[in-house]
């Protein structure tokens, strides 16, 4: 993708695509645009090189997640990717964008399926946290009634003896409260179709993205 860009921006083009391997750490490129440049740091995806990602939030001013589109046996494992990009509170307020890449090929999911099975992803998630929160305080009520002297399931809220559900260890765990900020970005998200190959679409993601970046920019100066 960022070869792409560099190509379609920049006098010198980047590398074929023939010469293009998955990135390993990350790959750095630049373009200008009117009154902007825009730095690219495009990170590899692979689960060891992801612990680096974080290095780079405090510096960036908008996310770009790719996902591959003709892959899906691995959407499940880019949703669980992209929820911890979502989570971070690093990243909350800042623009961003899902990529659905390879739309040239005859097998790739379009835009609207993208959406949907993260949709779904998320859906099948909320329905397992609620079922494990049901489980457990059934399993609670029973230990309850077996009298005392027997263990009880899961932790519990000392003032109201109540089970406290897996939602609520997971916002105690995380520590922070993003005051519904993450739902009211998921139902703005932004998806867009793209051909790293052909270049299809790139040129509109980059408009997003310098959109973006120069309202932030109004509305640090504002600030």
């Amino acid at each position: 993708m960022l070869e792409k860009i560099k190509t379609m921006y920049n006098p010198t083009p980047g590398m074929p695509p023939e010469k293009i391997g998955p990135t390993v750490g990350q790959n750095i490129g630049k373009i200008t645009l009117p009154s902007t440049e825009l730095r690219f740091y495009d990170l590899g995806g692979q689960r060891d090189i992801r612990s680096i990602w974080p290095k780079y939030y405090d510096e960036c001013h908008a996310v770009v997640f790719v996902v591959d589109a003709c892959d899906q046996a691995r959407l499940t494992e880019n949703w669980e990717v992209f929820d911890e990009v979502l989570n971070s509170p690093r990243l909350l307020n800042l623009p961003l964008l899902l990529l659905a890449n390879k739309q040239d090929a005859p097998t790739s999911l379009s835009v609207a399926e993208i959406r949907e099975s993260f949709d779904a992803w998320q859906r099948a998630r909320s329905n397992r946290e609620t079922e494990e929160d049901a489980s457990q305080e059934q399993s609670s009520d029973k230990t309850k009634g077996k009298g005392k002297g027997k263990a009880k399931a899961g932790p519990v809220d000392e003032e109201t003896e109540r089970p406290i559900s897996q939602n609520e260890q997971n916002e105690a765990h995380k520590g922070w409260d993003d005051g519904g900020a993450k739902d009211e970005r998921m139902a703005s998200l932004d998806v867009m179709g793209v051909s790293a190959l052909e270049g299809t679409g790139v040129r509109d993601a980059v408009n997003w993205l310098y959109i973006r970046v120069q309202n932030a920019r109004k509305m640090w100066v504002a600030d």
